[in-house]
């Protein structure tokens, strides 16, 4: 399972699903990673991503996607989470009752981790970028990697985010 934050303010969405803004990368990420083609998610010429194309994937190679957060207050408006208060986290618990057979969990960048984190029965320090952990939920043990930013604002190259993302997706079997 993937977990970011939470989405962008309506204005910025390019399509009703997770990570809807069409400046973000991580549907490029996945593009590269899994099609060597950062535009496989793309809708045609269009400024947005193909969500049906999109859920398709993910269905078929089994990989969850959950915001870390059901309920935030965008303190300036825009999607930074260096201005987001989480008001409401993910039931955690609820979620992975439905997935019960999650093992792993990439967060992708800082804030995603950190709420997740503070969920977690265990307590233990946040990991590097590229790094895992495990962390415990119940009964449920859950090795969490932290994963870049797909955020246009973070800064490291659409290369090295697929190559990080490639190998968190190798240590789980699905490359």
């Amino acid at each position: 399972m993937c977990m970011g934050t939470f989405p962008p303010a309506a204005d910025k969405r390019a399509m009703q699903f997770h990570y809807p803004n069409f400046q973000n990368d991580m549907w490029r990420v996945y593009g590269l990673v899994f099609f060597n083609d950062k535009d496989y998610f793309r809708a045609g010429d269009a400024k947005a991503f193909d969500a049906d194309k999109i859920k398709a994937f993910l269905t078929e190679k089994s990989i969850a996607s959950c915001p870390t957060v059901w309920q935030a207050i965008r303190e300036r408006g825009n999607a930074s989470d260096a201005f987001l208060t989480v008001v409401d986290p993910v039931h955690i618990h609820e979620v992975l009752a439905q997935i019960p057979h999650c093992q792993y969990i990439g967060t992708t960048g800082g804030k995603a981790t950190e709420v997740l984190l503070s969920l977690a029965d265990n307590k233990v320090k946040s990991p590097k970028t590229g790094e895992t952990i495990e962390l415990q939920f119940g009964t449920r043990h859950i090795k969490l990697t932290r994963l870049p930013s797909t955020s246009r604002a973070y800064p490291l190259s659409l290369t090295k985010k697929a190559d990080a993302y490639a190998k968190f997706f190798q240590s789980v079997g699905l490359l």
